[in-house]
């Protein structure tokens, strides 16, 4: 079997988040098949590792999920495998079963981490759930998640901050309305505002962070013959690595400057962490060195956040294209699945 026809079993196992437990199945499955691993299964999570004498251990992890599709409609045309989560990220699952598979004798000792709903709130992450039972197996001197890269290092990962802005007015009968104050009309403002916003780069470690603000979600209004005395709207705003939680939300709130005003507020609705690069780590600039590629800084958010707060240096290196993870027409290559693996064994090796 090809290594696009093994990557086309795993897509075919519908695995959309709270849903992985037959795709854990096959991934246990497979790893207990080389006696050389010690395998554990926490839940929709499975994680296999080598415990031989070594003393610097390596960390290879991927999410099992999906997002929602049809995973029976995936298809090999030509040297393109499409189909839901072929590129984000089950084409590089499927290297790393088959990587983790190999019963080759390494100088290092490796974890194989493959995990569940990663796709959906970060509250509910396997991940978290494996660092909150069994810690010990998120140990480790280096981490790689094999999130979509274009098959170059993507470095660290911006954080993500949603706050939510309530503007006030005060009620009218629409046939009066210079009685009352428009509240949608005072947020219409202040989104035109953030839609005129310019993103800030930043640099770090050689590798460039472009910020993003926009409007997620907008509310208001009471009923038709009425001046809407409350508006809200959601905003989400990309952080660069430099900006704590705080710091991001100080900057929003100067941002917005006089559009929000007394009585009105700005609260935090979810924040995940950013990660600064880690390129400095010689087994990540060896990984960099590897795909004779430059590195570019990871502009969505991780679990390279995650392994950042449990001391782990990480950084995102992936089979696909990270521009498709979630479209309809989502594809991986043979090329990329080939290239992948190529450089991931030389890696652990």
């Amino acid at each position: 079997m090809s290594r696009l026809d093994d990557a086309l079993e795993i897509v075919r196992i519908d695995s959309v988040s709270r849903n992985e437990t037959a795709l854990a199945n096959v991934v246990e499955q497979r790893l207990r098949a080389n006696p050389s691993l010690e395998v554990e299964r926490i839940g929709d999570n499975v994680v296999a590792r080598t415990t031989g004498h070594h003393a610097t251990r390596l960390m290879v992890a991927g999410h099992l999920d999906t997002v929602p599709g049809d995973a029976q409609a995936a298809v090999i045309i030509d040297d393109e495998l499409r189909g839901v989560g072929a590129c984000d990220m089950k084409g590089s699952i499927a290297v790393m079963l088959e990587l983790a598979a190999e019963p080759l004798a390494r100088s290092v000792e490796v974890t194989w981490l493959f995990y569940a709903r990663e796709e959906i709130a970060r509250s509910e992450s396997g991940l978290l759930e494996i660092a909150e039972l069994r810690p010990e197996f998120l140990k480790a001197d280096v981490a790689i998640l094999c999130e979509p890269t274009g098959g170059l290092v993507e470095a660290g990962c911006q954080g993500t901050l949603r706050v939510g802005v309530e503007l006030h007015g005060a009620r009218a009968h629409t046939a009066r309305p210079y009685t009352g104050i428009n509240a949608i009309h005072r947020l219409a403002s202040l989104v035109a505002h953030v839609a005129r916003y310019e993103p800030r780069s930043v640099d770090l470690d050689h590798v460039t962070y472009v910020e993003q603000l926009q409007t997620v979600s907008i509310e208001g209004g009471v009923a038709p013959n009425v001046v809407p005395d409350v508006a809200r709207c959601v905003l989400n705003y990309r952080v660069a690595p430099d900006r704590t939680e705080n710091e991001a939300l100080a900057w929003i709130v100067k941002y917005l400057g006089d559009f929000v005003e007394p009585g009105d507020s700005v609260e935090v609705i979810d924040w995940a962490p950013s990660a600064a690069p880690e390129l400095s780590n010689p087994r990540l600039a060896q990984l960099v060195s590897l795909t004779n590629a430059m590195p570019r800084g990871k502009l969505g958010w991780t679990d390279v956040a995650t392994f950042a707060q449990l001391g782990v240096p990480a950084a995102n290196f992936g089979a696909g294209n990270p521009l498709l993870a979630h479209r309809s027409d989502e594809f991986v290559t043979r090329y990329e699945l080939d290239e992948f693996a190529n450089v991931l064994r030389t890696w652990l090796e």
